[in-house]
């Protein structure tokens, strides 16, 4: 059983930025880098939301051809918008949030997305998951951001033992040096997609094999 001490979690950071480096960014760290706007973060999230990664980058790539300011996005239609990031999942809905997003950033934020969770979580369709997001990368706030990757391998490694993704954020915040709360969630989501699956994880090629407590791993490869 590996023990969790500020040696150990820092040795796991550097094999996963390690990992990271050998695999195709992820689309919000891709974004975060280009642009270093809190809104491209903050509209490539709601995008992204329970959609493929490489259908969230075009998708975002084609809107914000379209419309690269809250009051240039406010100025399109959900029709637009629609055509825009379609096949991303609930392409409707989205673009109908993503427009209300665009108009309540100009009305009441000076058409500046703003650097607080509450106020983040009151536009539409941004919960914890995407606020803490926009905060880390948009801000540079430290702030954990726990997706599906994040919280099954945190339980998998035995970093912590939870039942939800609100859980795995407070343990985490618990148990992480302050300086890594922000680049934890790339690193795992890089690791999730690549070689920690759900199901059948890549175990005989995994460069932290030796740390993981592999948790719930009934079948890998």
């Amino acid at each position: 059983m590996t023990r969790w001490n500020e040696t150990t979690i820092r040795e796991l950071v550097t094999r996963l930025e390690a990992f990271r480096n050998r695999c195709r960014p992820t689309t919000l760290a891709t974004v975060e880098h280009a642009t270093r706007s809190p809104f491209h973060i903050l509209v490539s999230c709601v995008i992204s939301l329970r959609t493929k990664d490489e259908v969230t980058e075009a998708a975002s790539k084609r809107l914000f051809a379209l419309a690269s300011s809250p009051e240039e996005l406010a100025q399109l239609d959900e029709e637009e918008i629609a055509r825009a990031i379609y096949p991303a999942g609930f392409y409707n809905t989205k673009a109908r949030q993503l427009r209300q997003i665009a108009a309540i950033l100009i009305d009441r934020f000076d058409g500046k997305v703003p650097a607080l969770r509450d106020a983040l979580l009151g536009l539409p369709g941004v919960g914890r998951k995407t606020a803490n997001l926009v905060l880390g990368m948009g801000f540079q706030i430290p702030a954990i951001c726990v997706d599906t990757h994040v919280h099954r391998i945190s339980n998998r490694l035995g970093l912590v033992t939870t039942s939800n993704p609100v859980q795995t954020e407070q343990a985490l915040m618990r148990l992480l040096p302050k300086d890594l709360w922000i680049p934890i969630n790339d690193l795992l989501v890089t690791f999730g997609q690549n070689q920690c699956h759900p199901t059948s994880p890549r175990c005989s090629t995994c460069p932290i094999v030796d740390l993981c407590e592999r948790h719930g791993v009934t079948r890998s490869r």
